[in-house]
């Protein structure tokens, strides 16, 4: 292995992917304790370079066979840590209405808890493709919703708050879905 491969690999290991994810939260609740244009658009960065790191970590623990157990708890837990920190100091700015997030923050808390019980039966949990469009949707409504301000004559707020809507309506059908594939399991 290369010394630029190995620095690769250091740099970008799946790990300190995560960390990063996890280390972006509070850098976003800083951000948007100043709600102006500039820390707006910076908190929407911030976001963006997280949500773009989750796609890579599990990319390259995958290609580069180093996915760890550290990485297999965390890594959810840090992709809900970052959505749910966005969406809560959004909340506490009035931006986004506060019962469509307690659904979405509780369906995660709900799934994530089905999860590990359903883990435990040694049965595939691999999220389905309502879950991958439930992801595509929070991510596609927080970006603009975290620029909130209008640029270029584009209402951003309004962008993000039609993607909230559709990430509400996955948020509700992957739920529904995840326990109606593994009621068996509760019925045993």
């Amino acid at each position: 292995m290369s010394l630029r491969e190995k620095i690769t690999r250091s740099l970008c290991n799946p790990n300190v992917l995560t960390l990063f994810r996890i280390a972006a939260a509070p850098g976003i609740i800083i951000l948007l304790l100043f709600p102006n244009r500039f820390c707006t658009l910076m908190a929407a960065l911030l976001f963006s370079a997280a949500a773009i790191s989750d796609y890579f970590d599990g990319y390259l623990a995958r290609r580069w066979e180093m996915v760890s157990n550290f990485g297999k708890v965390m890594d959810p837990v840090a992709d809900k840590l970052v959505v749910s920190t966005a969406f809560i100091m959004m909340v506490s700015l009035g931006w986004i209405p506060a019962w469509i997030i307690c659904i979405i923050i509780g369906r995660e808390l709900a799934i994530t808890g089905l999860r590990s019980v359903i883990a435990e039966t040694g049965t595939d949990i691999s999220a389905s493709w309502l879950g991958k469009y439930k992801t595509g949707f929070q991510i596609a409504a927080i970006i603009p919703l975290l620029i909130h301000f209008p640029y270029f004559g584009i209402n951003f707020h309004a962008i993000g708050l039609f993607f909230l809507w559709g990430a509400l309506v996955f948020t509700l059908w992957s739920g529904a879905d995840y326990f109606i594939k593994f009621r068996k399991i509760f019925q045993d």
